[in-house]
């Protein structure tokens, strides 16, 4: 009985330690199947990183002003009796936009009109009276006296007249009338904005660090979003006499030629003032950065053997940006072939594969400009 029981456990024995031998061997194998295991490569796109020509500028955000700008008004209170202006609509130097009531004015000047005739038939009468000494020089001075005071009192109800038919002081462009036909307007009331749009000013502020930079007749380029066209070139053409005491900037004004009316005062727009000096810059993508927390990086593709490609990770320096670029301070080097698409699925010294039929955009210009 105890030698069938003793060749039991040496046989439950062996089984156990056959079965342990079995599976250590199949995870051994198993290893060794996984370890010869790869990932298919990621399809990505790559540009080689070239150095470029930038035209350094001074940014900063500005405001278009009107050349001339004017809320027309009127001094005197009337009813209005014509409107001659289309809202909206370019108006010349000297139209005539609005006409008040002048039926009591006309009344007054046909009556001072009638008095300076008669004034002026009385001093031509006295005239030949004066020669033959018929009358005393008393007489012929209040004669001469009657006619100047006859003529201001006509000038004076001509000027009144002349004072409620409102004209445009300048060329430009109308804005929406604020009146209506028959309405009485108070002295200092609003009846249309007029603003001269071509050309028009820029104003904007730099700071004091770069004062020596500015110059009058500098080039600029303004940035408009909204507008089909969406940059215009122009030049400083004043600098302000001081600077803000609180931000210690100082307020440049450029004027743009503006003919075809796209710019429209109070419209907000971005401002580069164009530097003469030339910058040599490594710029990629910015789809070909992947951005995070503990720095910021792209991939650089190496070759991994006679057909296979893998990407080594880059912590790099940013530098400014412009369209779709940003330029690379430091990290990758001229010549380098930068994954410009797909960086987000990749690790380090994962194997890739570049297809390059479809690019990411990589304008400095890009239309619209926020893309």
């Amino acid at each position: 009985m105890l030698k069938r029981f003793l060749l039991m456990f040496t046989l439950l024995g062996i089984f156990v330690l056959a079965l342990v031998y079995w599976t250590l061997h199949r995870i051994k194998e198993g290893k060794a199947m996984g370890a010869k295991f790869a990932p298919p490569p990621t399809s990505v796109t790559t540009i080689i990183a070239e150095e470029q020509n930038w035209q350094p500028v001074l940014s900063a955000v500005g405001s278009m002003k009107a050349v001339n700008g004017v809320t027309l008004s009127t001094d005197l209170a009337g009813i209005v009796r014509e409107i001659a202006f289309v809202s909206g609509a370019s108006v010349k130097r000297g139209d005539v936009l609005v006409k008040l009531d002048t039926q009591q004015e006309e009344a007054l000047l046909r009556l001072a009109e009638a008095r300076l005739q008669f004034a002026k038939t009385d001093l031509t009468r006295k005239r030949d009276l004066q020669a033959t000494k018929a009358i005393s020089q008393s007489d012929w001075d209040l004669a001469q006296s009657q006619v100047s005071q006859m003529q201001s009192t006509f000038e004076d109800a001509e000027a009144l007249v002349r004072r409620k038919q409102l004209t445009a002081p300048f060329d430009g462009v109308a804005g929406i009338r604020q009146i209506n036909l028959g309405q009485y307007l108070q002295p200092g009331a609003s009846i249309v904005t007029i603003e001269s749009l071509d050309p028009i000013f820029v104003e904007f502020s730099i700071p004091q660090k770069d004062f020596e930079r500015l110059n009058p007749g500098r080039k600029i380029r303004v940035g408009v979003d909204g507008v089909t066209r969406q940059t215009f070139l122009g030049e400083i053409t004043a600098i302000n006499s001081r600077l803000d005491e609180k931000s210690r900037n100082i307020m440049v004004q450029g004027t743009i030629k503006n003919p075809e009316h796209a710019l429209r005062a109070g419209m907000f727009v971005n401002v580069e003032v164009l530097l003469p000096e030339q910058d040599k810059v490594v710029a990629v993508p910015s789809s070909a950065v992947a951005y995070a927390p503990y720095g910021d990086s792209v991939y650089v593709v190496k070759s991994d053997g006679p057909s296979s490609l893998i990407v080594e990770q880059h912590f790099v320096k940013l530098g400014p940006k412009r369209g779709d670029q940003v330029t690379i301070l430091s990290g990758v080097a001229a010549g380098d072939q930068v994954v410009s698409s797909g960086v987000f699925k990749l690790r380090p010294k994962a194997p890739v594969k570049v297809d390059n039929r479809v690019q990411p955009n990589n304008s400095l210009n890009p239309t619209p400009a926020n893309t």
